[in-house]
């Protein structure tokens, strides 16, 4: 005769195995619905544009450009390999500001799905992250291209800019998950944010050398979570170092602490979403 405590372990058994079912076709599902939104998004981005894909590379690189030629007479002489040290700045910057704004307009974009279809919101906020790193990824191609023009040494050293390309990946759908939420409760912040961006620009080093600030204000730049992804690609890959522990714990806490609260904020307004979209 079956124990009852037989029994119960089995009836547990199986209605595990029933629900990782159903989560699994959920999962499909989902999966399907996501490889559509990027492929969608990467349509509209490029739709009726004569070079497509390909501004992806070149908006970036016009703006390394711009900036190298203005700026390269005024720091390009003291700080070597200039050009680098600019297309660093750029690139990190760039991801963040086009994860970020798409991330930002995701929910509104469309309220016309999950308004009628119940699908986890943050999956349209992933899709376009997705796309922003594919883009990042071809812009990478031609940094990696533009340092062996400059002739920086490449070693195993190279391979630790994975580490914050995966917490900038982290950190920016964490920031992305906060500006969703309230861009559907005020609409203003587009706007607001596209300040702060600019303000960014400018307090993240990435045209001009920290030394030319007073020595007792240059630990104020680790306050900024992207200077410090710009300041590990620009160790690694201009001085052929691996960072200090500090570094890697710092854009770490950056990271989940980003994530964490996009998190908490997606949790507490998930079902106010539908209200005012």
């Amino acid at each position: 005769m079956t124990e009852p405590a037989e029994i119960k372990t089995e009836t547990w058994l199986s209605c595990k195995k029933a629900a990782l079912g159903e989560t699994k076709k959920k999962l499909e599902s989902y999966r399907f619905l996501f490889t559509e939104l990027v492929k969608r998004d990467f349509k509209k981005k490029y739709k009726r544009t004569a070079l497509g894909m390909l501004w992806s590379i070149l908006s970036p690189l016009l703006n390394v450009l711009v900036l190298l030629m203005v700026f390269k007479n005024f720091f390009g002489r003291t700080e070597p390999h200039f050009i680098i040290y600019i297309f660093s700045g750029t690139l990190v910057m760039s991801f963040y500001t086009e994860c970020t704004q798409g991330c930002m307009r995701a929910l509104m974009a469309n309220a016309a799905i999950f308004t009628k279809i119940n699908v986890p919101k943050a999956l349209f906020l992933l899709s376009k992250s997705v796309q922003s790193f594919i883009n990042f990824g071809l812009t990478l191609a031609v940094y990696f291209v533009f340092c062996v023009c400059d002739h920086i040494t490449f070693g195993v050293h190279c391979f630790a800019v994975l580490y914050p390309i995966c917490m900038l990946l982290v950190f920016s759908i964490g920031v992305g998950m906060v500006l969703s939420a309230l861009f559907v409760f005020f609409r203003d912040i587009e706007y607001l944010y596209g300040i702060f961006l600019l303000l960014l620009n400018y307090i993240s080093a990435i045209f001009y050398p920290v030394s030319i600030i007073p020595e007792e204000f240059r630990n104020l730049f680790y306050l900024n979570p992207v200077y410090v992804f710009i300041y590990y690609f620009r160790v690694v890959m201009i001085d052929c170092a691996i960072p200090p522990l500090w570094l890697h714990l710092l854009l770490a806490a950056y990271s989940i602490l980003a994530i964490v609260f996009g998190c908490m904020v997606y949790k507490r307004f998930n079902h106010e979403f539908l209200y005012y979209v």
